[in-house]
């Protein structure tokens, strides 16, 4: 099984975008997609310096776009991703590229809600000074418990040894690692998914509600808790809630391990995740997609752990899915096959060594089969149930 990653902010470096404009139809895209988001794309992806690209505003419309446009160089048909990847994934802003590569939306309505959330989270790392630092190694409860101390948010569980710890400069200054940790500051211009960002999620909240969504096609991991998400309201509402709650790339790695991801490609500026992914994940198969002379190899990546969807919808019946690997048991209105379900109508839950998770039904409709029963261990993204769709005047 294949899974797709789009890394977040941090990731860009000075230049990353000049080779792929030779290939054909990505500065065209660039250049659409800098009219969308009132950036620059293909000046500060090829000339603008390390400084220049560091400014948040800058920064994430910039890594969404690429993101974006060397996915089509990867598949030319965007159908035939629907066909091939098994589930995708981004770190941070990179989940908002993934939310377009599962069909959630846009490429046009991702390149506006990156802007507004740039601008946003600039606006509101202006108000005090704050950042965040990369603690390598240690005991990562041991880490967790040092960064409380003095203040600071565990910004970024990322597994493999790597915890980003965030908060105000001063705390950042008197933040004394566990022993066998080492501290590296980052070149980012905020305090980023911690309560600093409080203030940017309001204005996005309001723009998330205006946007029109599909059902995400693939297996979606969010990146607040690794859960696999299939309902397009509810990935859109996890993008504004996510700009000030940490990160849980630990997670969605442990989430991508239960599916049986076999190989893992990292789109541009690619490297961050697949660095994590081979300390984290033994065994995979990865590849960051860099430049396009690593596309043949990507290409070949895709033929040899490419498999189709097993969620794709189609306009004739729906899917309820599970977000994550426990063990599923029915509701107390045990619905059979030919009930008619309401939506947002409660048919079970899911427990897992961690949490229960309620299991919804988004969109009711007519039961056409179980695909679980009752005790059935899951795992996640598998379909628990087929629904044939009501019209909404019923």
């Amino acid at each position: 099984m294949l899974v797709v990653v789009a890394p977040g902010q941090g990731a860009q470096s000075p230049g990353f975008l000049t080779p792929w404009l030779d290939v054909p139809g990505v500065a065209e895209r660039l250049e659409w997609l800098s009219l969308v988001s009132g950036v620059d794309l293909i000046t500060h992806g090829t000339t603008s310096n390390a400084e220049t690209i560091r400014d948040t505003a800058i920064a994430q419309p910039l890594i969404v776009g690429s993101g974006l446009v060397t996915l089509l160089s990867l598949f030319p048909h965007p159908s035939a991703a629907y066909a091939a990847i098994g589930v995708a994934a981004g770190h941070s802003v990179g989940e908002i590229t993934a939310a377009v590569g599962a069909g959630v939306l846009t490429a046009e309505q991702a390149m506006v809600f990156v802007r507004e959330r740039g601008l946003a989270m600039a606006k509101a790392a202006a108000l005090t000074p704050t950042g965040m630092s990369a603690v390598l190694g240690g005991e990562p409860d041991e880490v967790v418990a040092a960064a409380h101390e003095v203040g600071l948010t565990a910004a970024n569980m990322n597994g493999a040894g790597q915890i980003v710890v965030a908060g105000t400069i001063a705390q950042l200054e008197s933040f004394v690692a566990p022993d066998g940790a080492r501290v590296r500051p980052l070149d980012v211009a905020g305090a980023f998914h911690t309560e600093h960002m409080a203030p940017a999620t309001a204005k996005l909240g309001r723009i998330g509600n205006a946007l029109s969504t599909h059902d995400p096609r693939i297996r979606l991991i969010s990146n607040t808790d690794g859960q696999v998400i299939h309902d397009g309201r509810v990935v859109v509402r996890r993008l504004v809630q996510q700009v000030a709650q940490p990160v849980r790339w630990d997670q969605c790695m442990q989430t991508m391990t239960d599916l049986g991801v076999t190989a893992m490609i990292e789109i541009p500026p690619a490297g961050t995740l697949i660095n994590l992914a081979k300390r984290a994940m033994p065994g995979v198969e990865t590849l960051a997609l860099k430049t396009p002379d690593d596309l043949p190899a990507a290409w070949r990546l895709i033929e040899k752990h490419g498999v189709h969807s097993v969620i794709e919808t189609t306009p004739t019946w729906r899917l309820v899915i599970a977000p994550a690997k426990g063990t599923f048991t029915l509701g107390d209105q045990q619905f059979v096959e030919g009930d008619l379900v309401p939506a947002q109508t409660q048919i079970g839950v899911i427990t897992t060594l961690r949490d229960q998770f309620p299991i919804m039904a988004p969109h009711g409709g007519t039961i056409i089969e179980w695909l679980a029963q009752d005790g059935d261990p899951v795992a996640p993204g598998q379909p628990l149930l087929r629904l044939h769709p009501v019209s909404p005047d019923k």
